[in-house]
């Protein structure tokens, strides 16, 4: 019953399904009977979850670059869908700092063209577009950030996301207000997520992985940096209900504001540095980790923590996995996959089954 059986024999648009929590969501919604198209560049690593899984071949699976209008157009009508979701990202802080004009024409005209082609169909639909934490205007203080807070964004990859958020107010004010209308929208945002078949460069946890895998020493690059680490299928489960509670508002009663922006993050208690995130992984895959700290090296936010008050009321919507959890699992499936390469798809099912099966514990709202 989890997501009150809303995506059984429905179709889903899901951009960037080729990516870590893309090919995760993908997963997800297969498991819960959706009829899902994916619309994404190649996968972005080697190896990628998204061939370990072997989604190519279990969805419609279409090769398409967000910053192409035309391309988005053609994959809304191939697909009719009753629900998008919008992952495709260029998501890497580092990356952005090289490559500025990708990053802001992927995730700005990038969306911009979701919206675009959504209201060029004429489809009813509902539609959740993913942002991240990074999209306000980070003070570096101590207090969380609220949905009502300012956006920003220090480093291009940030304040694109930012910008991606005024985007999407804007168009859900000029054309998807009106009680009539048929299509609802709203946005997520969350950030710094883990979990197996992260494979891309400059995160680290996917640095950990593949040091403790080769014997090798773990390079650290930012030990005082605190970010509230959470488990990819926390804010995947919060991206799902949303969308539940918007095409079925009765599963939340404050129907009139959830077309709007979330916050989906862990408990304050998962807010940790990267040392102790280090350390924690440790004690599930012996190694050691050294300090490679370059003060010479680009900015990047040294706190940053979500309200998610917001989630909590409006969609009974809250964490299920501890830090502790978010790490043993994390690391089980990494080692998992190391040993075997058949198993990867029943090991990723097995935990998204066994994180349904917490939040059923738990009482959250989706899963009770």
């Amino acid at each position: 019953m989890s997501f009150a059986n809303t995506y059984s024999g429905k179709r889903v648009l899901l951009t960037g399904h080729t990516g870590f929590k893309g090919a995760w969501m993908a997963e997800w919604l297969l498991f819960l009977g959706a009829d899902v198209t994916g619309f994404s560049l190649p996968s972005p690593t080697l190896p990628s979850l998204f061939d370990q899984l072997k989604l190519g071949s279990r969805l419609r699976h279409i090769i398409g670059d967000v910053r192409d209008l035309s391309a988005v157009r053609s994959a809304v009508d191939a697909a009719k869908p009753d629900f998008v979701f919008h992952l495709a990202a260029q998501p890497l802080v580092r990356l952005s700092y090289d490559q500025p004009v990708e990053t802001y024409s992927t995730n700005v005209m990038g969306t911009v063209n979701v919206l675009e082609a959504v209201r060029l169909s004429g489809l009813p639909c509902t539609v959740v577009l993913i942002t991240t934490d990074k999209c306000y205007e980070n003070k570096e203080w101590v207090h969380s950030y609220r949905e009502e807070d300012p956006m920003g964004g220090y480093d291009p990859y940030s304040s694109s996301k930012g910008a991606a958020e005024l985007v999407i107010a804007s168009y859900r004010r000029s054309y998807f207000s009106s009680s009539d209308s048929t299509v609802k929208l709203a946005s997520a945002r969350a950030g710094n997520v883990i979990g197996g078949g992260d494979w891309a460069l400059d995160r680290i946890v996917p640095d950990c992985m593949r040091a403790l895998s080769d014997g090798e020493i773990i390079p650290v690059r930012n030990k005082i940096a605190t970010r509230p680490w959470q488990h990819v299928l926390e804010p995947l489960s919060g991206y799902l209900w949303l969308g539940a509670c918007l095409a079925n508002p009765k599963h939340s009663p404050f129907r009139s504001q959830l077309s709007s922006s979330f916050n989906f993050g862990p408990a304050l208690a998962s807010n940790r540095t990267v040392a102790e995130l280090v350390q924690e992984i440790l004690k599930h895959w012996p190694g050691k980790w050294v300090d490679k700290s370059d003060p010479k090296a680009v900015h990047e936010a040294k706190l940053l923590n979500l309200a998610t008050d917001k989630a909590h009321h409006f969609l009974g919507w809250s964490s299920a996995w501890p830090f502790a959890e978010t790490i043993q699992q994390t690391v089980a499936w990494y080692r998992r996959a190391s040993e075997t390469s058949t198993d990867i798809p029943a090991l990723t099912l097995g935990q998204i089954q066994a994180y349904e099966a917490s939040a059923q514990k738990a009482g959250i709202a989706w899963a009770a």
